[in-house]
């Protein structure tokens, strides 16, 4: 990883002001996870969305009956874990399936999120989801940031952090909703096609700019 040099701005939390929803979305390969990093240098938090789903399916009984009822019993192992790779594989071509599932983890989502927002006190905070645009959800968020990068430069970086093939990557991304859609949607963009330190600088004046 290339090494930054440029010093990180802080921000003081201020318990008087109210908290801002950001959107932070961005495709596979498109470094949001990175960017949202650089947002937490910053001093402001962020809500890792996928991260908490990952956590809740494995600790919400009642999620556990219902995905089970849906997928089937093999959605979990036999040690109660959620069997992430074969749910994966029973929703990628069955868009109703996919669907259905969605409908059952992000209103628990949802309910975690506002529960995650009572306890901020930054003027901002960042709620990072790879389905902002897909699910709507920009509509419940004061401001959105996307972050992009070019298709070949996306797949690769997919390629050499998860030994995934071309033909692999190009599948998941055909099912991404077209990066120009996402850019005619996002209220800011971060274009991340050269180094990190330029990816640092744009994610700095970008979130120090919203007011």
């Amino acid at each position: 990883m290339e090494e930054l040099h440029s010093e990180t701005q802080k921000v003081e939390p201020d318990p008087l002001s109210t908290s801002k929803i950001i959107g932070l979305t961005g495709g596979i390969g498109s470094g949001k996870s990175t960017v949202a990093k650089f947002i937490e240098e910053c001093g402001f938090p962020v809500y890792y969305s996928d991260d908490r789903a990952k956590t809740i399916v494995n600790e919400n009984d009642d999620l556990k009956i219902k995905i089970k009822e849906l997928i089937g019993e093999k959605a979990y192992t036999e040690n109660g874990v959620y069997d992430r790779k074969f749910v994966a594989e029973k929703v990628f071509n069955n868009k109703d399936l996919l669907h259905s599932l969605n409908e059952i983890i992000h209103p628990a989502v949802r309910i975690d999120f506002e529960n995650w927002v009572k306890k901020q006190t930054q003027y901002l905070v960042f709620k990072e989801t790879a389905l902002l645009f897909e699910l709507r959800l920009n509509k419940e968020c004061y401001k959105s940031l996307l972050v992009t990068a070019e298709d070949n430069i996306r797949a690769k970086r997919v390629m050499d952090r998860d030994g995934k093939t071309y033909r692999e990557v190009e599948a998941v991304m055909e099912k991404q909703m077209p990066e120009k859609d996402k850019i005619k949607l996002a209220d800011y963009i971060i274009y991340n096609n050269t180094n990190l330190e330029d990816l640092k600088e744009q994610t700095e004046k970008i979130i120090f700019e919203i007011e």
